[in-house]
């Protein structure tokens, strides 16, 4: 897809904010700096539309991002950080399965796992939650750059194992570097579109 327009429209906290506008929704969850920000970034060829920081649990809020004023990619807050306050984490907690339970806009789910790790006990008990949904994730595994080749043929088998992942089950490696994956995952998207 050609992207030629992208803004953020809203940082939002509750149902009452979010866009009105009926456009189709991409969701993208994973731990804190898994690389949300870097996906979309790279998926649209901007630098800094999505803020990418070093510092994990930056995003505490779910941005939308509007595209081609087609359809909305929302960046949700980083899961399993554990310098955030319980409370806070049970609010954010709390914001992302109502979203997510309750929403009719949605139209693909992205769990990103970092490839260079095992899936977390986090990564984990999100991809149930959402199968357990019907909200059937399209998993990114994210800086594959960062690997060898073998060692992303291990990581994926990893993932598929550790999700107990069915074998149609979508596991696209990725990487915001080298752009491997970045057909794919558009892919994914214009098929919902």
């Amino acid at each position: 897809m050609n992207v030629s327009k992208a803004e953020i429209i809203i940082s939002a906290v509750s149902q009452a904010q979010y866009p009105q506008d009926d456009l189709p929704e991409i969701v993208l969850l994973g731990r804190s700096n898994v690389g949300k920000s870097s996906f979309i970034n790279t998926l649209i060829r901007r630098k800094a539309l999505a803020r990418t920081s070093s510092q994990p649990g930056k995003t505490q809020t779910m941005n939308f991002y509007r595209i081609n004023e087609q359809f909305y990619f929302v960046d949700m807050p980083g899961y399993g950080y554990a310098k955030v306050s319980k409370k806070e984490r049970e609010k954010w907690g709390m914001m992302i399965e109502e979203y997510l339970r309750e929403r009719k806009n949605i139209v693909q789910i992205f769990l990103l796992i970092d490839s260079r790790h095992e899936p977390s006990e986090d990564d984990r008990l999100m991809y149930d939650w959402l199968c357990y949904y019907g909200l059937n994730p399209v998993v990114i595994a994210t800086k594959s750059d960062k690997i060898s080749k073998n060692d992303a043929k291990k990581a994926l088998k990893k993932i598929r194992n550790t999700l107990s992942a069915k074998q149609e089950q979508e596991v696209i490696l990725f990487s915001a570097e080298t752009l491997l994956g970045k057909e794919e995952a558009w892919k994914c998207i214009e098929e919902k579109l």
